[in-house]
C-alpha cells in the first residue's frame, strides 16, 4: 500500500486486513478491518503506533516508504491493545535508536507483553505534556479507559489534528465502500459502549482544542463535517436517543411468541411509528442488535419462560445491554409461558441497577398462544409506545 497523505507532513501507514473473521473473536467483520498509523514529518520524525502481529512486514514496508531513508526519532504509542502494539518489538529491531514514547502504564503493559528489556530508549510523559518535533509540538491528553487503562490521544496543534487512538473508530478496511455511521456505532457500542463517562471526559478535553482532522486507529480519517461526528459521539456516550422508533427484539421456540411480537410491530406501523425494528436474537447478529437497542429510545423484549428462566439468546441480549450500561430508556415486556411463566419478572430484575428505565404500564402475557385479549393487549401496548 504505501503511505498516503494526511497533510504534507502527516503521512498514513497503516494496513487493511481481509484475513480477519471475527474482530476481538467476536464481532463479524465482512468487510475487513484497519488498523492505522502514521508517520509525523518534521525535524524530528514520529511514528504513531504500530500494527496487528500478521500485518507487522506490510507496515513496516509503508513505514520505510514514507520514511524516504530517514530514521524515525520517536514510536509514539497511544494504546496497547495488540491489533495496535503487537510490531513494537519488530520495529526496535529495524529501529533501535527510536525512542518509544508513552505512559507509565503504557510501558507496564509493554513489559508484560514482550519483557522487561523492551524499549530501552523511552520517554514517559505525563498528562498533558508535550514533545517537540521542531516546528510542532505534540500534546499527550490521557484517556483512561477509553477503552483501557493506558490510553491516550495525541493532538498536533500545527495541523490541528486530533489522532484520537481507538475513538472515532469503525469497523471494515479503507478499501471498503460503506457508510460510516452503522459500523462506527457498531464499533462504539460493541466496544467503547461501558465507558460513556470516560468518553464525555475526553470529548470533553477535546472541545478545548482547534480540531479540523481526527486520525483514529481504525476506520477513515476524518477531516469533513466534524461536528457530525462529534454530535453522535456525544450522543452515544451519554447514552441518549438517537432515532425515533422501536426495537422489538425476540426470541420464539415455537411460533407463538414470534406472533405475538410481529402483531406488535404491525400495530405500531398502522398507528405511525417512524421506525419499527424488528430482531430475532437467536438468529440475526447479537452485535447489530445491542446497537440499534442503544439507537433508539423504546425497547420491546419477547421471550419464553424457559427452564425456569428466559430463552438464552434473551439472556444474553440483556446481558450485552446491562453490561454497556443501557439506561435513558423505555422498555416493554412479553411472556410466553405454558405453566409458571414467569419471564417478564426475570428481565425486568436484569435491569435491577440499570438508570432511567421507564417501564410500559403493559405487560403482555401469553399462555402458549396467543387469544383476544392478548391482541388487546399488544393494541394498549402499542398505544403507550406511540
Amino acid at each position: 500500500m504505501g503511505f498516503n497523505k494526511v497533510t504534507d507532513t502527516i503521512l498514513y501507514v497503516g494496513v487493511n486486513d481481509h484475513q480477519v473473521d471475527l474482530f476481538e473473536g467476536q464481532y463479524d467483520v465482512p468487510n475487513g478491518m484497519a488498523y492505522n498509523s502514521y508517520v509525523i514529518k518534521d525535524e524530528k520524525t514520529a511514528v504513531m503506533d504500530t500494527t496487528d502481529a500478521h500485518f507487522t512486514q506490510e507496515w513496516l514496508d509503508n513505514v520505510a516508504a514514507a520514511l524516504d531513508g530517514a530514521k524515525p526519532d520517536y514510536l509514539v504509542v497511544q494504546h496497547m491493545e495488540p491489533d495496535h502494539s503487537a510490531s513494537i518489538e519488530k520495529f526496535l529491531a529495524v529501529y533501535p535508536e527510536a525512542v518509544v514514547v508513552g505512559n507509565a502504564k503504557t510501558f507496564a503493559m509493554m513489559e508484560q507483553f514482550f519483557g522487561a528489556g523492551i524499549a530501552p530508549n523511552r520517554l514517559v510523559v505525563k498528562n498533558g505534556e508535550t514533545l517537540s518535533l521542531g516546528s510542532r509540538e505534540l500534546t499527550f491528553v490521557f484517556a483512561p479507559m477509553v477503552h483501557w487503562p493506558e490510553v491516550m490521544v495525541t493532538y498536533d496543534a500545527k495541523d490541528k489534528v486530533l489522532f484520537s487512538a481507538d475513538g472515532f473508530g469503525k469497523f471494515g478496511a479503507l478499501d471498503a465502500e460503506e457508510g460510516w455511521a452503522c459500523e462506527a456505532r457498531r464499533y462504539y457500542f460493541g466496544i467503547v459502549g461501558k465507558y460513556g463517562p470516560q468518553v464525555q471526559m475526553l470529548l470533553k478535553k477535546a472541545a478545548t482544542l482547534d480540531i479540523q482532522i481526527i486520525c483514529p486507529l481504525h476506520g477513515p480519517v476524518l477531516s469533513e463535517n466534524l461536528g457530525y461526528y462529534l454530535d453522535l459521539y456525544n450522543t452515544w456516550s451519554s447514552y441518549g436517543v438517537e432515532s425515533d422508533g422501536v426495537m422489538i427484539a425476540y426470541t420464539s421456540v415455537y411460533g407463538n411468541t414470534k406472533k405475538a411480537a410481529q402483531l406488535l410491530a404491525d400495530k405500531l406501523k398502522a398507528k405511525g411509528c417512524p421506525k419499527v425494528v424488528f430482531t430475532d436474537l437467536a438468529r440475526d447478529d447479537m452485535a447489530e442488535a445491542v446497537e440499534d437497542a442503544f439507537r433508539y429510545g423504546k425497547l420491546v423484549l419477547a421471550t419464553t419462560t424457559y427452564n425456569a428462566d428466559i430463552f438464552p439468546f434473551m439472556r444474553t441480549f440483556i446481558e450485552h445491554l446491562v453490561e454497556r450500561n443501557y439506561q435513558n430508556r423505555t422498555i416493554g415486556l412479553i411472556e410466553n409461558g405454558t405453566w409458571a411463566a414467569t419471564a417478564a419478572k426475570v428481565m425486568k430484575g436484569m435491569f435491577e441497577k440499570s438508570k432511567n428505565i421507564t417501564w410500559l404500564n403493559t405487560t403482555v402475557t401469553v399462555k402458549s398462544a396467543m387469544t383476544a385479549e392478548n391482541e388487546a393487549q399488544l393494541d394498549a401496548m402499542a398505544d403507550e409506545l406511540i
